[in-house]
């Protein structure tokens, strides 16, 4: 965060100008369908939105609106204008004038200026990108995969499941060895099954994080369907705990510090 200010890193945290990177590198296919990229939220009355479908905004992280049938009943929108939280609502829950307003209050903020300082933010358009919800074939929100990634090389896997109920979080080597770690969140009851696409997902990770020195590449594995998430150059702006703390070292030994640094 302190000394890698390429455009490269920006163009990573930028949610829509990552998809023309993605594309050129590995191929469109692997893109999330995009309904509409918007400058101004109050053009949302103009989209043709599906029944189900992910609002966010293009210059942060953490916020989202994911709108589907299978929310909870009782889920509402935040009544905050701008809220930075995720939230999951049904389609009768998400009337176009509450998605305005949370966009407007998105588009007002300049995330990353708290303690993280995370300044890539601030050189990113302010806009509002509509994309496919992605579900696996039973309808769940899919679990999502974060590749470590130094120097093209994926050394370490992250496994995310239950994004929005009983959220739990794993940790593998490449080679899907489980590893006694916890993060921000609970380890699952039963370590998660090697998926069947691994081996695609870590090559097209590795040639997402071939041209740095480090990226987390985001992807999903929707009914045999590798999907792009996001490139995160710092997570949690590198703040986020490992217990124990020896994997703080562990997971810096494959990082060659570059002389810009």
């Amino acid at each position: 965060m302190l000394r890698d200010h390429r455009q490269l890193v920006v163009t990573f945290a930028d949610k829509a100008a990552v998809r023309d990177h993605v594309a050129g590198v590995v191929g469109d296919r692997y893109l999330p369908r995009v309904y509409a990229i918007l400058d101004d939220p109050t053009a949302l009355t103009e989209v043709g939105l599906p029944a189900a479908y992910v609002v966010k905004p293009t210059h942060g992280s953490g916020a989202a609106i994911v709108v589907s049938s299978r929310a909870p009943r009782g889920a509402r929108l935040p009544t905050e204008s701008g809220s930075w939280v995720y939230s999951q609502v049904r389609p009768e829950a998400a009337p176009l004038s509450d998605l305005i307003r949370i966009a407007t209050g998105w588009l007002a903020q300049l995330y990353g200026q708290g303690p993280n300082r995370e300044w890539v933010y601030g050189r990113v358009p302010r806009r509002v990108i509509v994309e496919e919800m992605l579900v696996g074939c039973d309808g769940s929100v899919p679990d999502d995969y974060k590749f470590f990634v130094f120097h093209g090389t994926c050394w370490f896997v992250q496994v995310d499941t239950g994004r929005f109920g009983s959220r739990t979080q794993d940790f593998f080597t490449a080679g899907w060895e489980h590893l006694a770690l916890r993060g921000s969140a609970p380890c699952a009851d039963h370590a998660p099954a090697k998926p069947v696409r691994l081996t695609e997902m870590i090559d097209v990770a590795e040639k997402l994080g071939a041209e740095t020195d480090f990226v987390r590449v985001d992807l999903y594995d929707v009914d045999g369907r590798v999907v792009f998430g996001e490139l995160t150059s710092f997570p949690a702006g590198g703040d986020s705990p490992f217990e124990p703390e020896s994997f703080n070292l562990e997971f810096g030994l494959p990082w060659t510090v570059p002389r810009r640094y």
